[in-house]
């Protein structure tokens, strides 16, 4: 019988170690994941505040171009008067 008393505590006390394995496992895998989340979530945050600085610039040189004409148009306009 002391055997068998022997056995179930030896048995418990492996399961009780398999189970603090595994959450700190579930905690570890949990971290993970959050880290892999704030990284996707800063490279779209970087993309994004990328491309509305490109848009802008274009819109810029659109704007430049546009008064560029308007420039040379009134520019022809004074030579003519």
């Amino acid at each position: 019988m002391k055997k068998v008393a022997v056995t179930v505590a030896v048995l418990a006390l492996g399961l009780a170690a398999c189970q603090k394995a595994a959450d700190t496992n579930a905690a570890n895998e949990t971290a993970v994941e959050n880290s892999a989340d704030a990284d996707v979530n800063a490279a779209t945050n970087d993309a994004a505040a990328s491309a509305d600085a490109a848009l802008n610039a274009a819109g810029n040189a659109v704007d430049n171009a546009g008064n560029a004409v308007d420039n040379a148009a009134n520019t022809v306009s004074n030579a003519t008067n």
